[in-house]
C-alpha cells in the first residue's frame, strides 16, 4: 500500500454499499463508530482488505486514513494541522452547536465547517494553479497531479457505485476528474466533488470557471444526489440564459 493508493482511493478498503447483515466486512466497517483516530486506525488494521491495494477505487475510508497519516506526520491533531496550514481563521459555532467542540474522530473525509466565500477561495486557488491573491499555496505541478485522472481502465471497469460510474470521469487526489464531454458540460479536465451535506464545487479550467453550489439538503444515503450531470447541465443552461 502506497501514499498514492491513499490519495486515489485505491488502498484496498472503503465504503461497501450493502444492507445490514448481508456483507460481513461492511458490517464490521460500519461498527467502528467514531473513536479517536489512533483507536480507529487500530480497529481498521484488524480487518482484512476488501481488495488488493491498487486493484480498484473504493470511496471514503482512504480519506480518513490520510487524516491519520497527516496527524502522525505533523505530530499534532489532524484538526490542528488543518487549522494551522489551511483553514485559519475558522468559523466559530454556537456554544452548544454541533461543531463547537473538537470531535473524537477527526475525519479526513468530512466535517469541516466554512463559508461560501472561503470555499470559493479554496477553489479559486486551485484554478489559478496554486496561488491566491499573489501568494503561492501549492506548486503548479502539485495542482496538476492532484487534478489529473489516475485510475486505469482496469480499475474503472470494476469500481464505482454502479456499472458505468467511471464512463465519463476518473479520480485524482480526492476529486473526480471529467474525462469525456457529455451534453452541455463540464469540459474535459474539469474537477471537483459534491459533498454529503448539500455542497458541490467544480473547477472548469477550459472555461476559467469555478462553481460553488450550496443547498440545505443532504444526500440522505443516495450518493447520486446531486448528480454531477444534472448539476452541470443546470449551471451551463443558466450561463447561456
Amino acid at each position: 500500500m502506497t501514499l498514492r493508493d491513499l490519495l486515489t482511493f485505491t488502498l484496498g478498503t472503503g465504503m461497501v454499499p450493502a444492507e445490514p447483515g448481508t456483507i460481513p466486512i461492511a458490517d464490521a466497517l460500519n461498527a467502528f463508530g467514531e473513536p479517536p483516530l489512533d483507536e480507529w486506525i487500530r480497529r481498521l488494521g484488524t480487518l482484512p482488505l476488501v481488495h488488493q491495494p491498487g486493484e480498484r477505487w473504493m470511496y471514503d475510508t482512504a480519506a480518513d486514513v490520510t487524516g491519520v497519516l497527516i496527524a502522525r506526520a505533523t505530530g499534532m491533531a489532524f484538526g490542528d494541522a488543518l487549522r494551522e496550514r489551511i483553514c485559519d481563521p475558522v468559523v466559530e459555532d454556537a456554544p452548544d452547536g454541533r461543531w463547537s467542540r473538537p470531535p473524537a474522530f477527526e475525519s479526513g473525509g468530512g466535517g469541516l465547517v466554512s463559508t461560501a466565500d472561503d470555499y470559493l477561495a479554496f477553489a479559486s486557488a486551485l484554478l489559478a494553479g496554486g496561488t491566491y491573491h499573489g501568494e503561492r499555496v501549492l506548486s503548479r505541478p502539485s495542482v496538476t497531479l492532484m487534478t489529473s485522472d489516475h485510475l486505469t481502465p482496469a480499475q474503472k471497469a470494476v469500481s464505482g457505485f454502479w456499472p458505468g460510474y467511471f464512463d465519463t470521469m476518473g479520480w485524482g487526489f480526492g476529486v473526480s476528474v471529467r474525462t469525456r464531454l457529455t451534453h452541455l458540460g463540464p469540459s474535459v479536465g474539469s474537477y471537483g466533488w459534491p459533498g454529503f451535506y448539500g455542497t458541490a464545487w467544480y473547477n472548469d479550467p477550459a472555461e476559467d470557471m469555478t462553481t460553488i453550489f450550496i443547498m440545505q439538503r443532504a444526500h440522505a444515503g443516495d450518493q447520486r444526489l446531486p448528480r454531477s450531470h444534472d448539476f452541470w447541465t443546470a449551471v451551463y443552461q443558466a450561463i447561456d440564459d
